[in-house]
């Protein structure tokens, strides 16, 4: 799961230059196309996978059946937390050109080289010394990552964030989903990831939507120390919601 969230990293770092250099020279239009072209290309590949047959139980589509209740309810901790990384994706650059900082994607380069040193070292760490050893000191670093993009929004700061953030950030997702795949019935893990998936989704689509507001209202620093706050109460909500997910026996 670890290697596999790497290629969205990848292309994080990559996407913010490419996509202001098609800007410049096409306009939003062309940048508009390349997207949707990328989204076929993407149906394409889908497309051409291979489902591994096994057997079914016969059941109607739409049921209860459909997500693991239990691991949505506890997966609202990624919402919780990928709140921020909506308003990043979102607005780090953007917060960057308005304090005249040069790269304007100094933030995401800085996160993604971050995430693809840590994120080896950190993911088989918690097959170690467990999952939830790891992942509540992640959100510890999140928190910080966002607090200090709030307050600092000089170059150093940036980086320094986009260090302490990627370093949390990297690591957070894939020790989670261990976690709680560990304690699922293999039979329902396909709902399990759909659930971990809808949530950590919904979080990034909810926090640059919202966080655009706030930007508009209120300012870039607003907008990252409410993100900020929101990924605070990830931790607690988090400890009191994992004694509802009893271990699979």
């Amino acid at each position: 799961i670890g290697y596999w969230g790497l290629s969205t990293i990848v292309a994080i770092a990559v996407a913010p230059s490419l996509g202001f250099w098609l800007y410049h020279r096409g306009g939003w239009m062309w940048l508009c196309a390349s997207v949707g072209i990328l989204n076929l290309v993407m149906a394409g590949i889908a497309f051409q996978l291979v489902e591994v047959a096994r057997e079914r139980t016969p059941s109607a589509f739409f049921g209860r059946h459909l997500i693991e209740w239990r691991v949505l309810a506890l997966s609202m901790t990624l919402f919780l937390y990928s709140f921020g990384y909506g308003a990043i994706t979102s607005f780090a650059a953007l917060y960057a050109d308005a304090n005249h900082v040069s790269p304007k994607e100094v933030f995401f380069t800085t996160f993604a080289i971050v995430v693809l040193c840590t994120r080896p070292i950190l993911g088989p760490l918690g097959d170690r010394v467990g999952y939830r050893r790891v992942f509540i000191p992640c959100l510890v670093l999140i928190v910080c990552g966002l607090a200090l993009l709030a307050s600092f929004g000089s170059k150093p700061g940036i980086i320094v964030s986009a260090a302490v953030f990627g370093t949390g950030f990297g690591a957070a997702y894939p020790a989670f989903a261990a976690y709680v795949m560990r304690q699922v019935d293999p039979g329902r893990r396909g709902a399990a990831f759909g659930s971990i998936i809808a949530a950590f989704d919904t979080g990034i689509g909810s926090g640059s939507i919202v966080s655009g507001w706030i930007v508009e209202h209120h300012g870039f620093p607003a907008a990252f120390g409410a993100a900020a706050v929101l990924s605070a109460f990830a931790i607690p909500f988090f400890l009191v919601m994992d004694r509802r997910l009893p271990a699979q026996g």
